[in-house]
């Protein structure tokens, strides 16, 4: 159904355009004068274009008493064409009827993000009973059962681990690109994943109250209440309407002329008003296109306009996303770069994260080659084992030292916990069943974060820190950028939390990150900017608009554009209003006729799509 209505929209997208192509072309031949048919050509748009602005007053007013802007032009059109002047009906009804398509062009009208999370949701469970282990739908698992999960393999419901040992991805919950080792005791959450060891759980949260069953109703209650454009000839339209038959009348009661009356009714329709707003945010999203964002919701420029705090997610949004070595430290006969040799030939073979970053940060064209490990063995949820070179390496958390009887000396501890502190995770080393020392790692700032910043807060917008890390690792990295106001060990739900508050309090926020766990708050936000190159679909498709080249540092521009935006529209409008007042002041005596008025609104149109256009090669930097 989806579908098809989506074909249907585009079928009647392509329609309008259509309508509009010959509506133009037949305008050209009537004031041409090119009369190949026994009829004026102006009623090809008369009938394409006037017809349906017509038909939706009528039904405007008698079902809801609806008075808008297309009232004024029915009897615009209705008047010309009862005086014969169908040229003006025609030229009136295809200007407005473009200023429509290009508003409709601005609004995207599919999302879906929901349908791609309700995806992620496990669909079966391995349930452990007396008579062995059965494989059964997800949504059958009852609180108390016992359940096993395989690596790879999704954890059907929220739970405590039995027994095991394991890394869990929880990237969908915390947006944190790390696994986290778990062992019993510990909770999981359904929808994450186990990466490496089976473990046994007893399930605790089933069916709707689930985690992941809960963010797919913050995401689908999760109401933006962003008010969609509404035309500003439409907000005028009642004092609109009623001016224009007030003064029609008393022009034709004053002169007795009928021609004068239909022209300040023709004057009086808001054709360069209609394309104020759609022509300058057309020329705007072209414009951010050119700097790497995809708008997807229309109005998303025009409420970027008015934010006062911009949130941002951490991994993968302000940081790389990915572990980096950032020391090595020895406490023992070997170098540091003697260490790291060890200890990526170690994990060379590992499949965690933490091990690819160990081999990837270790500079083979630079240093000495790796040595290929003798023997290997991978320990769920601890590290890894090898022999290399004739000496046993260990390399893992501090459990898999303690495993093995290794004790690490305080001088080892002492330097590791200030590397903690920042928020780094540490690899410890053991060699020849001795510690060794140890290798940390942390997630690194883009290179432009820390201006792109500063940009922001230089512009009085607040910039604040939502992150599903720890708080040594948010507070460590907001003290690099400059942000002082930081809320660490996020939910989704406590994104969506602080950001509804922030709005509530009178603050309309723009959200930016690229997770999934980030969907909610992307769609809550006054305004929601995604990841587009990294960041998940999901959080794509909760967004109103996409960074696809993930360059933060055009966030600023984006932000002047939106601003630039909304004074080329007020812009626009002034002008608008002005040449229409001076026309109805020409008309009321009668030195303007319906065609001459119509001629006028031509010129007023044309001056407000140029104006629109400059907004197309607009920098930041002018």
């Amino acid at each position: 159904m989806e579908q098809l209505e989506k074909i249907l929209e585009w079928g009647g997208t392509k329609r309008d355009i259509a309508f509009l192509s010959l509506s133009g072309l037949a305008l050209v031949g009537s004031i041409l004068h090119w009369q190949p048919l026994p009829f004026d050509l102006a009623w090809v748009a008369i009938v394409l274009c006037g017809l349906p602005i017509i038909l939706e007053a009528i039904i405007g007013l008698v079902t809801a008493f609806d008075i808008k802007a297309d009232v004024l032009v029915s009897l615009a059109l209705i008047a010309s064409v009862v005086i014969g002047e169908d040229f003006a009906a025609g030229e009136v009804s295809f200007i407005m009827q473009l200023g429509a398509l290009l508003e409709d062009l601005t609004v995207a009208k599919a999302r879906a993000g929901i349908e791609r999370l309700v995806h992620l949701t496990p669909r079966t469970a391995r349930r452990l009973t007396t008579s062995g282990e059965e494989v059964i739908p997800a949504q059958q698992v009852q609180v108390g059962d016992r359940l096993r999960v395989l690596p790879g393999e999704s954890i059907p419901v929220d739970g405590v681990i039995l027994s095991g040992e394991t890394s869990v991805n929880q990237s969908v919950m915390t947006g944190e690109s790390l696994p986290v080792d778990k062992g019993p005791g510990d909770t999981v959450s359904s929808g994450t994943v186990n990466q490496f060891g089976a473990f046994e759980m007893e399930a605790t949260k089933v069916g709707e109250d689930s985690s992941i069953q809960r963010m797919i109703r913050l995401v689908q209650s999760a109401d933006a209440g962003k008010a969609k454009i509404v035309g500003l000839a439409d907000r005028w339209a009642t004092w609109i309407v009623v001016i224009a038959l007030t003064a029609a009348v008393l022009t034709w009661l004053f002169s007795g002329e009928a021609i004068r009356a239909v022209t300040i009714l023709v004057v009086f329709c808001p054709c360069a008003l209609v394309l104020a707003t759609p022509t300058a945010i057309m020329a705007a999203i072209g414009n951010a296109t050119k700097h790497g964002f995809l708008v997807r919701e229309g109005d998303a420029l025009e409420r970027l306009s008015t934010v006062s705090a911009i949130t941002f997610d951490k991994t993968g949004t302000l940081t790389h996303g990915t572990p980096e070595v950032v020391a090595v430290r020895s406490f023992c006969q070997l170098s540091e770069q003697q260490l790291h040799q060890l200890a990526a030939s170690a994990e060379s073979r590992s499949e965690h994260p933490l091990g690819k970053a160990i081999v990837r940060c270790w500079q083979p064209e630079k240093e000495e080659a790796l040595f290929h490990p003798n023997s290997f063995q991978m320990i769920p949820g601890r590290g890894v084992q090898a022999t290399i070179e004739g000496h046993w390496v260990l390399a893992g958390n501090l459990q898999l030292l303690a495993d093995n009887q290794i004790s690490l000396p305080p001088s080892v501890q002492e330097a590791a916990e200030a590397y903690l502190q920042k928020g780094c995770t540490i690899t410890y080393l053991a060699v020849d069943r001795m510690a060794a020392g140890f290798i940390a790692l942390s997630d690194t700032l883009r290179p432009t974060s820390v201006s792109t910043i500063a940009q922001i807060k230089n512009e009085g917008i607040a910039p604040i820190l939502l992150t599903g890390d720890h708080q040594n690792a948010a507070a460590h990295m907001a003290e690099q950028l400059g942000i002082t106001q930081v809320y660490a060990n996020c939910l989704p739900e406590d994104k969506l939390q602080h950001i509804t508050q922030l709005q509530q309090a009178g603050q309309p926020v723009c959200m930016v990150g690229d997770g999934i766990n980030d969907a909610p708050a992307l769609k809550t936000a006054c305004v929601g900017i995604a990841m587009g190159g990294i960041g998940s679909d999901i959080a794509v498709d909760a967004a109103d608009i996409a960074l696809v080249s993930d360059r933060i540092e055009e966030l600023p521009h984006l932000l002047a554009l939106s601003h630039r935006m909304m004074k080329t529209i007020r812009r626009n409008i002034t002008f608008s209003m002005v040449l229409n007042f001076v026309a109805i002041g020409l008309a009321f005596p009668g030195i303007l006729n319906p065609v001459v008025g119509a001629l006028v609104h031509n010129a007023g149109s044309v001056i407000v799509i140029i104006n629109s256009a400059l907004l197309l090669h607009w920098r930041r930097d002018k």
